[in-house]
């Protein structure tokens, strides 16, 4: 398969969406993405696109395949059916034919080259026969938020994932342990139902057997048949220091279970925002709030880091927006390579309500200081 993105996502229309509003959708983004529209520089991105929105249209177009995407989301379509028979039996002759060039094999020849050389309008008059194999289950996807303490520190959290797991009683065969699958009677173990349309002979999925080839005359009584069973599993993740919004992990072998073996998980991180702290790439910034007189005289302040508490000397006269830096107090390097330092803001607050001592003092030190101005003027002067 070439995509594992939600199929009504890629063609923009609701899950309700009927076979025309499908149809529609799926002919104008073909219209815009078809490799022969583009320049040269947008060819390949244009083919991936195009790959994508033809096996969501194929999917959603075909009654049968759309059940089973609807009920099992990819793993359904994974278990059933190979590339080529994803795209078997949809109807593309409409829509290309508005190429111009459809009747000349420009509509099969375009799928001939982008999906790896099968006709699914079978132009040439040949049958093909159904892809068969061991499917590796789907990829899942799982978003993780975190604190900025837990980013910047080896740690462990446990997840809940819903997942598809095989069913015990049938082994993901959908069957009643003991029986067999019976050869579909509709197709006669083909998958497809051949139709002549002109020049081209059309191979539509059978209705009867989803394009299997076979039917389940006894289900199993476990899944019902579709061979595997939804189940929350709680998976223990490791998280390296250092991680940053947008850092994504990969668990092998923790996605939906197949016969062909389990996909993979992949965990989105989202570090929340910290009530005092901002990172700066491994450095974080702290905004220390302090009074005009111990800048002015100098002090000594106890400051926050993520590991505790530090106390950190303000030299006499020190001024607002100076910044400290306390090395190694920062977040560990995603590679361990270097430890980051947390950057410390100097701010000063100045006082809005004054006693008369406090005011009458600050007056006679402007007195002494030749200063004729009020103190909020002078505050105001000696920090801007």
């Amino acid at each position: 398969m070439t995509t594992q993105g939600d199929y009504y996502a890629i063609l923009g229309v609701s899950r309700n969406a009927t076979t025309d509003e499908i149809k529609k959708s799926y002919r104008n983004l073909a219209m815009k993405y078809h490799p022969d529209r583009v320049v040269d520089s947008e060819k390949k991105q244009a083919e991936e696109k195009f790959k994508e929105i033809s096996e969501a249209y194929a999917v959603l177009s075909d009654s049968s395949k759309r059940s089973l995407y609807d009920q099992y989301g990819h793993a359904g379509i994974d278990q059933r059916y190979s590339t080529e028979d994803i795209f078997r039996g949809a109807d593309f002759g409409s829509i290309f034919k508005d190429f111009g060039d459809f009747g000349s094999g420009g509509g099969s020849s375009i799928f001939e080259e982008l999906f790896g050389g099968f006709d699914i309008f079978g132009s040439s008059g040949r049958r093909r026969t159904r892809g068969s194999g061991r499917r590796r289950g789907s990829d899942l996807h799982y978003e993780l938020e975190i604190s900025l303490e837990e980013a910047a520190s080896d740690t462990q959290k446990v997840i809940s994932v819903p997942r598809l797991e095989l069913c015990k009683d049938c082994k993901g065969q959908g069957i009643k342990p003991g029986t067999k699958r019976k050869t579909c009677p509709n197709c006669k173990g083909a998958g497809q139902i051949a139709r002549s349309s002109g020049f081209f002979s059309i191979a539509t999925t059978c209705g009867h057997c989803q394009g299997a080839g076979t039917i389940i005359t006894n289900p199993c009584s476990i899944c019902s048949g579709g061979g595997y069973i939804s189940k929350t599993k709680r998976i223990e993740v490791k998280i390296p220091a250092g991680v940053d919004t947008g850092n994504r992990l990969r668990l092998s072998g923790e996605g939906d279970a197949a016969t062909g073996g389990r996909g993979d998980l992949y965990i989105t991180v989202y570090v929340k925002s910290h009530s005092i702290f901002k990172r700066q790439e491994n450095h974080i910034i702290f905004k220390l709030d302090i009074s005009f007189i111990k800048l002015i005289l100098g002090s000594s302040v106890v400051v926050p880091t993520l590991n505790g508490k530090v106390t950190m000397k303000i030299p006499p006269g020190t001024q607002t927006g100076k910044v400290f830096r306390l090395r190694g107090k920062g977040i560990k390097d995603l590679r361990g390579l270097c430890q980051g330092d947390e950057l410390v803001v100097v701010n000063v607050t100045i006082p809005t309500n004054l006693n008369r001592q406090q005011r009458k003092l600050l007056e006679e030190y402007a007195k002494i200081t030749s200063e004729d101005s009020s103190f909020t003027e002078k505050i105001k002067r000696v920090f801007e």
